[in-house]
C-alpha cells in the first residue's frame, strides 16, 4: 500500500450504509458506494467505527471484509469514543451531528474534529438539525461536506439565518464549520455497459435497430423526485418531430412508493404520450438497473424537486456510456457538462413565494410529500427545450457516441471513489490541522458540563430531603436478610438489563464494611480498601443504604 494519508473512524449503523436491507434510497445507496470506495482507495493503516454497540462493530468488520479490506479493523461504542484514537476525525454520514457535537463535549471540544455530509435537505430534520448544529458545541475543525455548489449556497443561506438570529439574542456566532464542496462518488465499472443486458431488454421489447430508448433511473414518486408529466408531453412531441423511421421507447426504472405514484406514471404515460412505448423495470433488481443503463441509447433525469440535491443516477448513466438530458437542477450543473449531455432550463418562482408552504410543512398542515410536491408545482422545466434536446439526441447517433464516451471519460476521472477519496482524506487532514493548532494556542475550549445529557443528581437536585455527603458516613453492617443477592434477584434488576451496578460489586462492598466491624467505614475507605471508584463505592453505599443492609454508626 502507498504511503497512508489522514483516516477518520466511521459512524456506523447500518440504516446509512445497507440499502439491501433497509431499503433503496439516496442516502443508503451512497453510503454503500462510499464505504466500496473507502474500502478501495482509503490509503490508511486500519478502518476504524464508532457505532452504538459490540453489534455494529461487527456489522461494520464484516462489511468491510466483504469488500475486501485485509487491513485491521477495529470498533468503539458510542460509551466510549474516545477509543477512536489515535484517529481524530469522526466521518457521519449526514450533515446534522449535532447530537455528535454534545456526545463529543464529554471529552472536550478538541478530542476529535467531526465530519458530515448533506444528501436531502430539504426535510424538517435536516432544516432543524442545521439550527441544532450552530447551537451546539460545534468548532472551527468541524466540517459539513456539500456535495454541490447548488447545496452549498442553500447551506450558507440557512446558516445566514441562523447567525441573524444569533446575533439578535445573543449579540454574536460561534464559528461555522467548513464546507467544501466535494461531490458523491461511484465505481464506474460496475455500471459498465453489458452488451447482453441490452439485448436481453430490447429482445422482451420487441425493438429494431432504429428504435430509441430513453430511461431513467430513480425514485418514481412525482411527489419527491420529479413530476413525468412534462417529461411524457415532451417525449410525445419529439416524438412527431423525428426523422420517418424513429421511433421512441421510454423505460422507467424504479420503485414506486405507493399506488398513488404507480398510477400517475402509468396512467400519465398512457395519456400523454400514446406514440412512445412506456416499460416499467423494477429498481430493486440490480439486474433490471443494468438492464435500463445498458438497454438505453440516452438517459434521463429530468429533475424539478427540491428533495434532490446532488444525482447519482446521472453518474452512473456515465459509467454505462450514455449521453445525458437532465434538467440544469442543483448537483446536475456540476456533474452534466456541455459535452456529456443537455442540461434543460428550470425556473421557479421568485423569494417570498412558498412561505405559505414551509409554514404549513412545519406546522404538520402539509406532509413532506405535500411540501415538496407544492414547490414542484411552482418549478417550470422549459418544455420547448426539453423536447428539442430529445430530438437533438435522439436524431444523432454519431453525437450521442460522442457524448457517452465523453461522460465515460469525465467520470471515471473525476467522479470515481478513486479521484474523490484522497479528496476525504485531504480534508480530514486539514481539520486536523486546525485542531491541532486550537490545542496550542489560547482558544482551546473549556469543558462545561453538557446540557444535553446532564447529571440527574444535578438536574433534580432539589427534589430530595437533603444529598449524601460525599464519602456518606461511617456505616456498618446489619446483618440483614435475605442475602444481597436474593434481595438483587427478588427485585429483578437485572431483567432491565445495564444495572445500576453488578451484585458482586455491592457484595465486596459489604464484605468491607462488614470486617470494619462495630467502627463502621466510610466509602472513600472502602474505595482505596478496594481500589474501587470512589465514586463506584458510594453508589453501592447508597443502595445498600436503601434496604436495610448498612446502617449509619450511632
Amino acid at each position: 500500500m502507498s504511503t497512508p494519508k489522514h483516516n477518520a473512524a466511521i459512524w456506523y449503523a447500518s440504516d446509512g450504509y445497507d440499502p439491501d436491507n433497509k431499503g433503496i434510497n439516496g442516502r443508503r445507496v451512497a453510503g454503500a458506494s462510499f464505504l466500496k470506495g473507502f474500502a478501495a482507495h482509503g490509503r490508511v493503516e486500519e478502518f476504524v467505527s464508532l457505532s452504538e454497540n459490540q453489534r455494529g462493530a461487527k456489522a461494520f468488520e464484516a462489511q468491510m471484509r466483504a469488500l475486501g479490506v485485509s487491513q485491521p479493523i477495529r470498533g468503539a461504542s458510542f460509551f466510549n469514543a474516545r477509543k477512536i484514537a489515535p484517529v481524530d476525525v469522526l466521518y457521519y454520514p449526514a450533515p446534522n451531528y449535532a447530537s455528535e457535537l454534545w456526545r463529543r463535549q464529554s471529552l472536550g471540544s478538541t478530542a476529535y474534529s467531526i465530519c458530515g455530509i448533506t444528501h436531502t435537505t430539504a426535510t424538517t430534520a435536516v432544516m432543524q438539525g442545521a439550527v441544532d448544529l450552530r447551537l451546539a458545541p460545534q468548532m472551527p475543525w468541524d466540517a459539513v461536506i456539500c456535495t454541490s455548489k447548488a447545496v452549498l449556497a442553500s447551506q450558507e443561506a440557512q446558516q445566514d439565518m441562523v447567525d441573524e438570529y444569533l446575533r439578535t439574542r445573543f449579540g454574536n456566532t460561534p464559528p461555522r464549520p467548513v464546507m467544501p464542496v466535494i461531490p458523491l462518488g461511484i465505481t464506474p465499472k460496475d455500471y459498465s455497459h453489458d452488451p447482453e443486458a441490452r439485448t436481453r431488454l430490447r429482445n422482451r421489447m420487441s425493438l429494431g435497430k432504429k428504435d430509441i430508448v430513453i430511461s431513467t433511473l430513480s425514485r418514481l414518486t412525482p411527489f419527491g423526485k420529479f413530476d413525468p408529466f412534462p417529461l411524457f408531453m415532451a417525449m410525445e412531441d419529439a416524438s412527431q418531430k423525428l426523422p420517418k423511421g424513429l421511433k421512441l421507447h421510454f423505460v422507467a426504472c424504479g420503485i414506486y412508493t405507493d399506488e398513488y405514484s404507480r398510477k400517475i406514471f402509468e396512467d400519465g404515460a398512457a395519456k400523454l404520450m400514446p406514440n412512445v412505448s412506456f416499460t416499467h423495470l423494477d429498481g430493486a433488481s440490480a439486474e433490471a438497473r443494468i438492464e435500463a443503463l445498458s438497454g438505453a441509447d440516452i438517459f434521463t433525469f429530468p429533475i424539478d424537486n427540491i428533495q434532490e440535491t446532488f444525482g447519482l443516477a446521472p453518474l452512473e448513466a456515465m459509467a454505462a456510456g450514455l449521453p445525458q438530458i437532465t434538467t440544469d437542477w442543483d448537483g446536475m450543473r456540476d456533474t452534466v457538462s456541455e459535452d456529456v449531455g443537455i442540461r434543460v432550463p428550470t425556473r421557479s418562482l421568485p423569494v417570498g413565494h412558498g412561505a405559505i408552504d414551509a409554514w404549513g410543512y412545519l406546522t404538520n398542515r402539509l406532509s413532506y410529500a405535500q411540501y415538496s410536491n407544492n414547490i414542484s408545482a411552482m418549478t417550470e422545466v422549459d418544455l420547448p427545450a426539453l423536447t428539442e434536446a430529445i430530438v437533438t439526441l435522439a436524431s444523432d447517433p454519431i453525437k450521442r457516441k460522442a457524448m457517452g464516451a465523453a461522460g465515460l471519460k469525465r467520470v471515471k476521472e473525476q467522479f470515481s471513489w478513486k479521484a474523490i477519496i484522497p479528496q476525504y482524506q485531504d480534508l480530514w487532514g486539514e481539520l486536523s490541522s486546525i485542531r491541532a493548532h486550537a490545542e496550542t494556542g489560547v482558544t482551546t475550549p473549556h469543558l462545561h458540563p453538557n446540557p444535553t445529557a446532564p447529571s440527574p443528581m444535578r438536574l433534580f437536585q432539589s427534589y430530595p430531603s437533603a444529598l449524601l455527603p460525599k464519602g456518606i458516613a461511617a456505616c456498618v453492617a446489619t446483618g440483614r436478610t435475605p442475602e444481597l443477592e436474593e434481595m438483587f434477584s427478588l427485585r429483578q434488576y437485572d431483567r432491565l438489563k445495564q444495572p445500576f451496578e453488578k451484585p458482586t460489586t455491592l457484595r465486596r462492598v459489604l464484605d468491607c464494611i462488614t470486617e470494619a466491624g462495630a467502627r463502621g467505614a466510610v466509602a472513600t475507605d472502602v474505595a482505596k480498601t478496594l481500589s474501587f471508584n470512589p465514586m463506584t463505592v458510594e453508589r453501592c453505599y447508597a443502595w445498600l443504604l436503601k434496604y436495610g443492609y448498612i446502617a449509619r454508626v450511632g
